[in-house]
């Protein structure tokens, strides 16, 4: 067995490798050509945040088995290439925890207390005692955006500085919010009441730039701001703004849009401090990470079950092939639901009926719906095979169900959704053995190509609305590709499904809920 380490890896996991297969190949800060080449007799391969591992250098890995990544992310891993060719990829999620949350601490002290100005002074021969006056954390509020590992921890470290904690998490109910001593609220008043804002998320097309120009205008003009996740979350320019006008207090970043930064105002200002991306820079990460992602590599080189799995593990063919068109379904059905569904996810339930009811491999159709509702926020941690514990991890109950009655379907995939605020269900069917299908919402019988950008309104059933709602799309050049209308029985709310060429904005659908008669309005992208 040859194991290809081309990134500086740990000398621990190194030897640890080396006692264990029979050729391991150090070969960091290599060419994309000398990497394929040397990827091309390898059965496995560990990297950090370098190399990109992308399809044109994986399809030369005739022998690979499993892809490690020694640590969490896996932006620069082709993860779907590597699942279609059979390589299974492992990371170590859990190795830096405490020490990305510690540096998170060590940023909020920092600036609470101008801990790096103060050093900068005494260096320069100075002595401004004065001019460094800080601010101590008991008995501030600390918002924490995002409550998986990392931001969990943070909040441990915060109860022992006697703060009080809220949290922001659209994935956590109040339950598991209330056991771990957190405050869940929704982002307006976290923005607005906390002290200290920390970030803990994947970058996400929900998350991007997500802390911008409106979320600096709903902060204290005392508060601090702490980012040490993804780069991209915060708007820079937007930040750069509210710390020079005094929007806000402070601000530390571990993290930014395009690392090195290059030139950037924020590094001029005096209320912002910076670290090169260390949150996970200590000798103890390394050496866990390192390990960690080892001993899954040796465990899948030896036909073992790895413990920290990214993407699918092998699957009987046959059945998976069997599976495919019902395993599209789900992520459609998954992504459709949670766009449609208000308020904080606590309940999910996926009833498989007709000829899917007894079939081997619906747990792989359960996580890939999991995956699918969960993915939004945690794109970047979430996948088929760790969806059911991450859901567990989040206070979400989850029940699989089987049925004969198919409803006049082959098979059917039921849906059922419960918030703090809403409830949803969704029934969907493979037509043509190929075709993915809503066929029903909230018991409103619908035929709904899940693709696209999809408009779903709800209405009154009196004349008018219909045109009315066509006629404040055409206002907002918004280009209608096809349209269907359901009810139970006349006099009845009515739902309409409309395919729209474009993407619609904020202001389009504010303006669509005001025509009169509309319940509800919601956009999907799928």
């Amino acid at each position: 067995m040859k194991v290809l380490l081309a990134s500086n890896i740990h000398p621990a996991a190194v030897e640890y490798l080396n006692k264990s297969v029979d050729e391991v190949v150090e070969a960091p800060s290599v060419s994309n050509e000398e990497l394929i080449e040397l990827i091309s007799d390898a059965d496995a391969v560990m990297i950090r945040s370098k190399p990109k591992l992308t399809k044109e250098i994986l399809e030369h890995g005739k022998n690979l088995k499993v892809i490690g990544r020694a640590g969490v992310g896996v932006d620069n891993i082709d993860v779907e290439y590597a699942t279609k060719k059979g390589i299974i990829v492992v990371n170590a999620p859990e190795a830096s925890t405490t020490t990305v949350a510690e540096h998170t601490f060590g940023m909020v002290l920092a600036l609470a207390r101008k801990i790096p100005q103060g050093v900068a002074n005494v260096k320069s021969g100075r002595w401004d005692k004065k001019k460094f006056m800080g601010t101590e954390l008991q008995g501030k509020t600390i918002g924490i955006v995002g409550m998986g590992r990392i931001g969990s921890r943070v909040g441990e470290f915060a109860k022992a500085f006697k703060t009080d904690i809220i949290a922001y998490d659209p994935y956590v109910t109040e339950e598991l919010a209330e056991k771990k001593g957190f405050k869940l609220v929704e982002m307006d008043e976290l923005l607005s009441d906390s002290d200290i804002i920390t970030l803990h998320m994947p970058r996400t097309d929900k998350t991007a730039d997500m802390i911008n120009s409106d979320a600096f205008k709903k902060m204290k003009s005392t508060a601090f701001l702490i980012n040490c996740s993804r780069g991209g979350i915060v708007d820079e320019n937007a930040l750069y703004l509210a710390l020079k006008n005094g929007e806000i207090a402070g601000a530390a970043l571990d993290v930014f849009t395009a690392e090195p930064p290059g030139e950037t105002p924020l590094l001029a200002l005096d209320n912002f401090i910076s670290t090169p991306h260390l949150g996970a820079s200590t000798q103890e990460a390394q050496v866990n990470a390192s390990l960690t992602t080892a001993e899954d590599i040796l465990s899948v080189l030896e036909n073992k079950s790895p413990k920290n799995p990214v993407n699918m593990t092998s699957f009987d063919p046959e059945v998976l092939n069997a599976l495919n068109p019902y395993i599209r379904l789900c992520e459609k059905l998954g992504n459709f639901a949670i766009q449609l569904i208000d308020g904080r996810l606590s309940e999910l339930s996926v009833v498989f009926c007709g000829s899917l009811a007894g079939s081997k491999g619906l747990d792989i159709l359960l996580s890939t719906v999991l995956r699918s509702v969960l993915s939004p926020i945690l794109m970047s941690t979430i996948n088929i095979v760790n969806a059911d514990l991450v859901a567990k991890d989040r206070g979400i109950k989850v029940v699989q169900g089987e049925r004969e009655d198919s409803e006049d379907h082959d098979a059917l995939v039921i849906l059922k959704a419960k918030t703090d605020e809403d409830e949803l269900e969704i029934k969907a069917t493979v037509l043509g053995g190929i075709h993915p299908r809503i066929i029903g919402i909230d018991d409103y019988e619908m035929d709904i190509t899940p693709e696209g950008n999809i408009l779903i309104v709800k209405h009154e059933d009196k004349p008018g609305i219909i045109g009315n709602l066509s006629t404040t799309l055409g206002h907002h050049d918004i280009n209608i590709g096809s349209m269907q209308v359901g009810r139970k029985k006349k006099g009845d709310a009515q739902v309409m499904a409309v395919n729209i060429d474009q993407i619609i904005e904020e202001e389009t659908l504010t303006s669509l809920s005001l025509v009169d008669g509309v319940k509800t309005v919601k956009f999907t992208k799928n």
